[in-house]
């Protein structure tokens, strides 16, 4: 059982994550004075109440209640759980989760299938420098126009001839031999085992993290398959991979849109004539988790296919697979090349400029849509245009509801010429759940208590002032406790930040609270915090005098007080009226 993410690692993620970044490559913010705001993913509003904090670190929509940091977005707005989303995060940032115990992972200990995957790729990378056979790989690879350093940084390999020169290399035990089984590098037919690639050259997939995880090979001779990709195994889901896309992260400081094109020549011939952003399904159509892996890092995608037919068959699967992804603020496009030509043969044929052409002129999803589904009917014809709509139902009713999805639907109604709302309705598919969106209500002064808290989430530093009261802790209250613990915490660790306060409570019954008064607005101008954080505690003592000295004035209405009771009331009674 691995250990805990050790909190102080939490709090370096937050102290290197910037939540607008992070929230900005998934929906579009604009600047509202020292915030940002975008109209709420989580509800629909047509007048933007999500509102992300730079200086807090902390997003909330005023509308529906969503709040958190950028951990929670994480988990709200990807679907992740807690650790997934630290995973992601920390992956981001290059950096390795570690547990406590020295663990690094939860589940099985996936460390050594990860090592014989990275030494395999060095022991590729080595045979296309050294091995007496290499020469055909790098006479195919520069002819195919790339650069030494290209394949370096890609990785680029040549599996040699022969059926156990990675055996022989990394299988010599029985522990390495189960893993280069358990990684799929070896096949064991009727019994036999020898190497799986052979004789072909080698491309690394790596995760997000730049972890080996699989590999494609590409054939040399005219054996077949002519591209054989490793088989499934515990670090490595075809469906969920995209080649390049760790070169990609690498390569630009933030991506703006990724091109997504079918082979890995295709990814590493872009890169090698400046287009940094391609990357490619692994030998399968594009996945609904494709599509997260996607516009997890950037808003904006482009396909782009053959133009042959099995190309325009592939770009409409595609853009079904894309549809219940398309959040407002996100953009797919599709790209149809000459027939006959591929990224590879294309970039080389006519150039970056060209090329970025036709990128920056691929066709918008709605419009590929529409042509594809009017191709199928006359829309000139009343039959045709019900027809048309009959068509549009199912893929307009798997689009999130939004702006994308009104714009979309208007489009259509201006084909179909008729209100065609009724479309929007799949019998067979229930509406997106929604959050409750809570009705205004009139604001109601702050308990004491509850504001310090406010107060002291939203400003850390308030806890490191000299001697502050502390006669409110005789209150024993969960308010009153929290309080403390927050103030003995920020006070140990006097470098926390909000967003790193709040996550110490994740996954306690506090969390939620703490979230919601980091969001709370008080108004109050900065050089008059530490003067209300203090008065705020003092009136909390107050309050407290105030409680006691009610209780004894009723008893003593009704029975004789102790001696000790009275004395109590005779030191309320003259605190109460400012005598000493």
């Amino acid at each position: 059982m691995a250990g805990k993410i050790p909190a102080q690692f939490i709090d370096e993620l937050l102290d290197r994550v910037d939540i607008v970044d992070l929230i900005n490559g998934r929906i579009q913010l604009k600047k509202a004075g020292r915030d940002y705001q975008a109209c709420c993913p989580f509800h629909d509003e047509k007048t933007p109440s999500f509102t992300v904090s730079r200086e807090k670190q902390f997003y909330h929509c005023f509308g529906c209640g969503a709040h958190g940091t950028a951990i929670g977005f994480l988990m709200e707005y990807d679907n992740m759980g807690f650790v997934d989303a630290i995973e992601e995060l920390a992956s981001q940032q290059g950096l390795e989760v570690p547990r406590e115990g020295g663990q690094h992972s939860s589940g099985p200990d996936l460390r050594p299938l990860f090592k014989t995957l990275e030494q395999s790729a060095s022991f590729y990378a080595q045979q296309l420098r050294n091995h007496t056979q290499a020469h055909k790989a790098v006479e195919y690879l520069k002819a195919r126009g790339l650069s030494g350093e290209i394949a370096a940084e890609f990785g680029i390999g040549y599996a040699p001839p022969g059926w156990d020169n990675l055996i022989k290399q990394l299988g010599t035990d029985k522990e390495g031999l189960q893993h280069l089984r358990v990684t799929g590098m070896i096949s064991e037919p009727e019994g036999k085992c020898y190497d799986r690639f052979r004789d072909r050259i080698m491309f690394p997939i790596r995760d997000r993290r730049g972890r080996t995880i699989a590999f494609g090979g590409r054939i040399l001779g005219d054996d077949k398959p002519k591209y054989l990709n490793s088989p499934e195994t515990p670090v490595f889901h075809k469906g969920r991979e995209l080649y390049g896309l760790f070169e990609a992260h690498q390569a630009l400081r933030k991506i703006q849109q990724l091109l997504v094109v079918e082979g890995y020549m295709d990814v590493v011939a872009l890169a090698q004539f400046g287009i940094r952003f391609a990357v490619a399904t692994l030998g399968t159509a594009t996945t609904g988790e494709h599509m997260q892996q996607l516009f997890k890092v950037t808003h904006k995608v482009i396909f782009c296919f053959d133009g042959d037919r099995a190309g325009a068959e592939a770009g409409w699967k595609a853009l079904k697979t894309a549809l219940p992804h398309m959040r407002d603020g996100r953009e797919a496009k599709f790209l149809f090349l000459p027939d006959g030509e591929d990224p590879d043969t294309l970039i080389r044929k006519e150039g970056t400029e060209a090329f970025s052409r036709r990128i920056e002129n691929a066709t918008p999803l709605s419009s590929f849509m529409f042509d594809h589904l009017s191709k199928e009917v006359d829309i000139s014809e009343p039959g045709g245009r019900a027809r048309l709509a009959e068509l549009a139902k199912p893929l307009m009713s798997s689009l999130p509801k939004g702006i994308f999805r009104d714009i979309l639907q208007q489009q259509l109604n201006e084909m179909v010429g008729l209100d065609t709302m009724h479309i929007m309705t799949d019998a067979h598919q229930a509406p997106a759940p929604k959050r409750p969106v809570t009705p205004p209500k009139r604001e109601k002064p702050i308990p004491l208590v509850r504001r310090a808290i406010t107060l002291l989430v939203q400003h850390p530093q308030l806890a490191l002032i000299q001697n502050l009261p502390e006669k409110w802790r005789e209150l024993d209250s969960t308010g009153t406790n929290l309080l403390g613990k927050l103030l003995e915490l920020v006070q140990n660790h006097p470098n926390l930040k909000s967003a790193q306060l709040v996550e110490r409570w994740h996954g306690t019954e506090e969390y939620r609270h703490l979230s919601k008064l980091s969001a709370t607005e008080l108004f109050i101008p900065e050089q008059g915090l530490e003067g209300e954080f203090r008065d705020t505690l003092m009136a909390i003592e107050q309050q407290i005098r105030t409680d006691e000295l009610n209780k004894l004035v009723e008893k003593a209405k009704n029975e004789k007080l102790e001696d000790q009771e009275k004395n109590r009331l005779n030191q309320l009674l003259m605190e109460n009226s400012g005598q000493k």
